[in-house]
């Protein structure tokens, strides 16, 4: 037997909407578990479910359906703190569980961030701790979850347990942090996260054999956001782009984002780097405001059907969902 596994990365620089396409596809999917890769702390996803927004650093954001089992894979960084926080304010006590080896951030790890002047002037970090974390687990010196007895009861073995859901015909989603261009290897170093987040290491992350993905979806905005320092093609003035109401904020910090308008030729080497087989458009009614919560096919515009054509065209993936609202239901599933 051999289940589905959907993996959700992002496809630019982060702040996408991949958070919301996890919450629509574990309710939408008969998902048995939704498990969290990539970084740590320094990435934050947004849900609104049910009226209720929900700012996440570390739960996954399918957490929204209730009978899904809930996982934190060996490669994420956690802070004790933060989680025991969310799980609280989600209530889900009972059905999360971090691998024994998912890295530890502690006081020391932020202090260092802090007072590094590069990471916090020239990379543009949030001075989480996380990369501090990831030196130490090179280092060989992190402690990890296993070694904590607030979080014993937390604690199993992720990668046997998604293994074993998979080897049943259960679905099994999992969802990235970040985005293709702020990998380490792939992005625009040095202005980049602290390690890979791309869908391979998102799978390395649980520990999954890459044989067993179904999908990865890649999740676009209908335009580009960048928090921190680095390249953005065709940047916009923080004027322009609150006249065109791209103006946001980042989840963790607070930051201005900057903004810039789709970048297809981003969009194209984004899905070769994760093998891309489906794409997600978020913010659509931003772009397109005649498209605020459309839930139909029907109620798409001529000059959005452009669009997401062109997207297409230029990719050569096909866009199956379209994201037209913040609620975790404003989406229109194409295929």
């Amino acid at each position: 037997m051999n289940g589905q596994l959907i993996v959700i990365v992002g496809g630019f620089y982060g702040d996408e909407g991949k958070g919301k396409i996890a919450s629509f596809l574990a309710h939408n999917r008969n998902v048995e578990a939704v498990a969290r890769a990539g970084v740590g702390t320094n990435a934050g996803h947004t849900v609104v479910h049910d009226g209720i927004t929900y700012r996440l650093r570390s739960l996954p954001s399918g957490f929204t359906a209730a009978d899904a089992k809930l996982y934190i894979g060996a490669g994420v960084y956690i802070n004790e703190e933060i989680l025991l926080d969310e799980i609280e304010r989600t209530g889900t006590a009972g059905r999360l569980f971090l691998d024994h080896h998912t890295g530890v951030i502690t006081e020391d790890h932020i202090r260092r961030e802090t007072e590094s002047t590069h990471l916090t002037q020239t990379v543009g970090t949030t001075k989480s701790g996380s990369g501090a974390a990831g030196v130490d687990r090179v280092l060989r010196i992190l402690t990890v979850a296993k070694d904590y007895t607030t979080l014993k009861g937390l604690t199993g073995n992720v990668s046997d347990a998604i293994n074993d859901i998979l080897d049943n015909d259960g679905t099994v989603i999992v969802e990235g942090s970040q985005a293709t261009f702020l990998s380490v290897y792939h992005g625009s170093y040095p202005y980049t996260t602290s390690k890979d987040v791309g869908a391979a290491a998102a799978v390395s992350d649980i520990g999954v054999g890459p044989t067993r993905v179904t999908d990865v979806v890649v999740v676009f905005k209908a335009f580009v956001t960048r928090v921190g320092e680095g390249y953005l093609k065709d940047e916009l003035s923080f004027e322009e782009a609150k006249e065109r109401g791209w103006d946001e904020y980042g989840t963790v910090t607070g930051r201005p984002r900057r903004a810039a308008p789709f970048d297809y030729e981003l969009a194209r080497k984004a899905c070769r780097l994760n093998g891309a087989t489906q794409l997600a458009l978020t913010k659509m009614d931003i772009v397109f405001p005649e498209l605020e919560g459309a839930v139909h096919i029907d109620q798409i515009s001529e000059r959005a059907w452009d669009f997401i054509k062109k997207v297409e065209q230029e990719t050569g993936v096909k866009v199956v969902f379209v994201s037209t609202g913040p609620g975790s239901t404003e989406l229109i599933e194409l295929s």
